[in-house]
This record gives structure tokens, sequence and C-alpha cells, in this order.
């Protein structure tokens, strides 16, 4: 993406060195002698956490967004609206939802954005809905957190299945693959980070416990950013459950996993996302991440058609956080296109009101359809697997790549 200095965006995120902005997807807007020739280009902003525990994250969702923004520009940009090419204004929300939140409200006055695109971690989501709800600016986003959707906002739109329903997914097909082995689960554990992701999955994760009658002998919380797990591991090491179900980002997931292995814990470790699904996770555990099953709200192998493009330009498969911001991205274009307008007012109707299922839209589950609360109604969770250094959906078996592994056999 070629990035030119009239596209940079002049936000100011309260801290030297938090801001990240991105050029401009097309150059048109740096040659004024053609500028009358060309039609308006569409600002779209998108907030990441770009530097500190999350950046990488934030860097996989970044290149998500502008593949597709790439593409749709090559494509003739914005059909409707006489080729308009889409213009990304990236900025950083760095980990902090004060942060988040200052970075959308200067976005949204000082680059006039359609829509805004992010933030990855929720409690940045839920910060930055609070500003484009009041702005009435609609926000496209892959985060989990039960809340985002549950609020009666009227711009904010979920992609995904909601964390608790992930959370629910996450214990029913981990039992299910255990059952297809010929195990039957009566005891579990979960361990879950303390944010809005981390609780709403846990929130799920305990009722579907109760409803299949198993016992949940660990149901501990922990801070973000822990940097001793040896209490929480000693107690799982005593609690007696045949499998556990840890819910965190990237460095608390290598910490976690690594511990119980380096003590000789095997039984099936079932993530819940995030840390456990990027190759960051094989590459900083190696032969401890072999067989850890994993629920994700999207796979890579369910699209290679489009996910294969990701892998080809950045050089790795199209991680999760990547494939949901480029559906946001696909969704918002063919809104826009649908709409042939770049009013936020009307794009929000139009995000509100149609199914959507061109292009990268259909990357997920073949289309995306909102309810009246933004939730994306078609959007459903998959398990994944690290099986010799890839990953790979195992479950369900309709929808498998590969056969699923549980203590080393393959069901």
């Amino acid at each position: 993406m070629k990035r030119t200095p009239t596209a940079k965006a002049s936000v100011d995120s309260g801290r030297r060195g938090l801001l990240a902005a991105a050029g401009a997807v097309t150059a048109a807007t740096a040659m004024p002698s053609l500028a009358s020739a060309q039609p308006k280009a569409v600002n779209v902003g998108v907030i990441l956490p770009l530097s500190g525990a999350n950046a990488q994250f934030g860097i996989n969702s970044r290149n998500g967004i502008e593949l597709v923004a790439e593409e749709i520009n090559a494509a003739g940009g914005i059909k409707s609206l006489g080729g308009a090419k889409i213009n990304l204004i990236v900025a950083d929300g760095t980990s902090t939802p004060t942060t988040a939140a200052n970075v959308a409200q200067r976005l949204i006055t000082q680059n006039q954005c359609v829509a805004i695109l992010g933030a990855f971690a929720s409690s940045l989501t839920i910060a930055i809905s609070e500003v484009t709800e009041r702005r009435g600016i609609p926000l496209l986003t892959m985060s989990f957190a039960d809340q985002i959707t549950g609020r009666g906002f009227k711009n904010v739109f979920q992609v995904v299945s909601k964390a608790s329903v992930i959370g629910r997914a996450q214990f029913d097909d981990a039992v299910a693959i255990a059952q297809a082995a010929g195990e039957k689960i009566e005891r579990a554990a979960i361990m879950y980070e303390d944010t809005a992701y981390g609780t709403a999955q846990a929130k799920g994760l305990r009722a579907a416990a109760a409803e299949a009658g198993v016992e949940l002998v660990m149901d501990d919380a922990y801070p973000l950013g822990i940097t001793d797990v040896t209490p929480l591991i000693s107690k799982l090491r005593g609690s007696g459950a045949q499998m556990v179900f840890p819910v965190s980002y990237l460095n608390d997931s290598l910490l976690l996993i690594r511990t119980m292995r380096q003590q000789r814990i095997d039984i099936p470790a079932v993530g819940g996302a995030a840390g456990y699904v990027i190759p960051d996770f094989v590459k900083g555990l190696g032969e401890y991440s072999e067989d850890i099953l994993s629920i994700s709200p999207a796979s890579h192998d369910l699209a290679p058609e489009l996910t294969d493009r990701f892998r080809a330009k950045y050089g790795y498969f199209m991680v999760h956080e990547a494939l949901e911001h480029a559906v946001c991205m696909g969704v918002l274009a063919e809104a826009m296109e649908i709409a042939a307008s770049a009013e936020p007012g009307k794009v929000r109707e139009t995000l509100r009101s149609q199914r959507f299922d061109k292009g990268w839209s259909t990357a997920m589950t073949g289309a995306v359809r909102f309810d009246e609360t933004g939730l994306n109604t078609l959007a459903k969770p998959v398990m994944v697997q690290w099986q010799k250094g890839e990953l790979v959906t195992v479950w369900p078996k309709d929808l498998a790549k590969a056969p699923a592994r549980w203590k080393n056999r393959t069901i």
C-alpha cells in the first residue's frame, strides 16, 4: 500500500510516540492538478493496538484491512460513488481505553471518517463505541465482549459471535471431541484473564458446563500480563480436571501452556482464541503447542480462495483477527456500494437492513447479516488445532479440514 504525506492522520493520542497514521490507499490526492478529475476518496478510520503487549494482533488486523482496501481500489473503488477510492487512516489505540476513545474523537472530527474499524481488544472497542455512538458513526468490530452489542447502541456492528457464545462453543465442542474419542468429561477447569473479553467468555464456559453437568473444579481469573502463573498451575494440578480452558492473549497463553507442560501436566488444553491461534503461539512454544485446541470465531482454511492471498502477501496464514477485520472492511465497502453513499447515517441504515454476500463479506460463513443489536446472526465459531505446526479446523466434522486429535488419538 502506497502511503502519501497528504493521507497522514492528525491524531494526537495524548502520549508522544503512540500515534501510527497510515497513508492513503490511493495516491490521487497527492496530485492537486488531477484532483478535480478524480472522485473524492472515502476516509475510513482504523484504530488498533499497534504498540504494547497486543501490537502483533493490531499489526495482523491492519494487514487484513489493508489487503482488502487495496483490492477494492485496484478493482475500481466504490463504483456507485464514481470509483471513489478507500483512504485508510490508521491510528494506534495502544492498550488504553481512554487513548483509544481520544483517537476515535479526533479521527471523526478532523478526518470526517465514514466509519471506524477496530479495535481488536474488547476494552478498547467498548471505549471507542461510546464516541461513535454519540457521533452517529458506524463502528465495525471483531471484538468479542457481549457488552459491545448489549447496550442498545445503533451504530455498532459485531461481525463475530459474542464472547459468551464463543465460550459456550469452546466448551461444547471440546466435550464433543472427547466423547468421540471415548472419554466422558466430568471435571473441568477454567483460567481466564480479568478483562471484558476473558470474563464474558468465561461466562459462556460456565453456562455450558452447568448444562452438561460437568463440575468446574477450578474457575479462576487472573490479571492481564501475569508474570507468575505457578499458583494457578499448582491449583490446576491438584484439581483433578480432565481438561482446562484457558482464555488469554498471547503472552499469558505462552506462559500458561509452557508452565503446564514443563510441570508434566498433560491434560488437554482448549484455548479461547486470541493468543492460541496465531503463528507466534507455535513459534513461542515449539513442541508444547502440538495438539493444543482452541475455539476460533473464524478460520483461514475455510475460505482459502480468499485467505491464500493474505499468505502470499504477508508470508503467514491469515489469522482470525486479520480475517475478521478483512470482513469488516468488505462489509463496509459493500454497504457503501449498496447505499451509493458515504454519508454515515445512510451507511448505518444499510448495514442494519441488508445481507452482505459479496467478496470478502463471505470469508467467515458465506455472508453477514446483522440483527437489531448489530450482532452478525450468521457467525459460527469453529474448533481449530495445532497439528505439525499448522492451525487446522477440526470441528464440527462437516467443516473439518483434518481429523481432531485427543490424547494422541485421532478421531
